[in-house]
């Protein structure tokens, strides 16, 4: 039964996937050097004026943190090679818009995880993000408008997509 709660799919190329199983690995694996990094940071005293033990901890934390969001995220990637056709934009393509109020400046950029930004020099736009949601299934043509952070709304046009080769 679907809740309505699930992550939607990240596409990731296979070595991005590889990659972020790694780190998710060696988080994992440092877990015991950080549980001892506290434990040794607790045994020196008053808590309260201790900032080797509250750095310890935060770093505990962020490491927690990232492992919880690596988990989900590979649990819901889709791998493997790139979308090879689609009539609509999809993620895993490149997509070239213009945004309505200068045709004459093109963007280019990939629709797909901000995880794979280190495997490309392309700008990389979450589906998820505004822009990434608005043009979601949009064809060449066509005008999308999303709403940016200040609140304006904001009009692009697609101008074309293709498969991510990266």
């Amino acid at each position: 039964m679907s809740t309505g709660n699930e992550a939607p799919a990240t596409w990731l190329s296979q070595d991005a996937h590889d990659r972020l199983q790694a780190e998710l690995d060696e988080l994992i694996a440092n877990r015991t050097v950080i549980a001892a990094e506290i434990n040794a940071r607790r045994e020196e005293g008053d808590l309260r004026e201790n900032g080797g033990y509250h750095a310890a901890r935060e770093e505990q934390g962020k490491a927690e943190g990232r492992i919880l969001y690596l988990k989900e995220l590979l649990r819901t990637a889709k791998v493997g090679g790139t979308p090879t056709t689609s009539d609509v934009v999809s993620p895993g393509m490149v997509v070239t818009i213009y945004f309505d109020d200068d045709k004459d400046d093109t963007e280019t950029f990939l629709l797909g995880s901000r995880e794979i930004a280190s495997t490309t020099e392309l700008t990389v736009y979450s589906p998820e993000s505004a822009l990434g949601k608005s043009i979601l299934g949009g064809r060449p043509g066509q005008t999308c408008t999303y709403t940016a952070p200040s609140g304006a709304d904001i009009k692009v046009t697609v101008v074309s997509f293709e498969p991510f080769s990266g």
